[in-house]
């Protein structure tokens, strides 16, 4: 059987490796109050912006709109986020976390932080910003 014989390692592999080894230490924390990966990018970003449109959400939440529509639901439903028709515009519905979210995103964003000095104290200061930097240009060379 014939194979190829690719002159570079696969990047995108080895960015989702990335990010699920990053995850493991997220993810128990995670679960303990319920939550899955998507509904706590939606709560940080709700964390980092306050009152978000939807379209907005799902962007910086990487979340597509189906999908995002059925998270939204969920979290509605145990009181984690309120969904409401933009006043200035009633074709968008803008998304903001409830008390009881807002709570969740600063117990959470502790243990988290916690791993993010963890990762400073093991990879050095230069490295991790050196690694934001770096990612921060792929990004910024890939997009559209």
């Amino acid at each position: 059987m014939a194979t190829t014989a690719f002159a570079h390692r696969n990047l995108p592999r080895l960015l989702l490796q990335a990010r699920e080894a990053v995850m493991l230490h997220t993810r128990p924390s995670l679960r303990e109050h319920g939550l899955s990966d998507q509904q706590w990018r939606v709560l940080r970003v709700l964390g980092e912006h306050g009152a978000v449109e939807t379209g907005r959400v799902g962007r910086e939440a990487y979340i597509i709109g189906p999908s995002l529509t059925g998270v939204l639901s969920r979290m509605e439903r145990d009181g984690l986020v309120t969904r409401e028709r933009d006043p200035a515009d009633q074709r968008r519905t803008v998304v903001e976390a409830t008390a009881k979210g807002r709570k969740l995103v600063d117990r959470l964003s502790t243990t988290i932080e916690m791993h993010y000095q963890w990762l400073e104290q093991s990879l050095g200061k230069q490295k991790l910003t050196q690694l934001y930097t770096l990612l921060d240009e792929l990004i910024e060379l890939e997009g559209p």
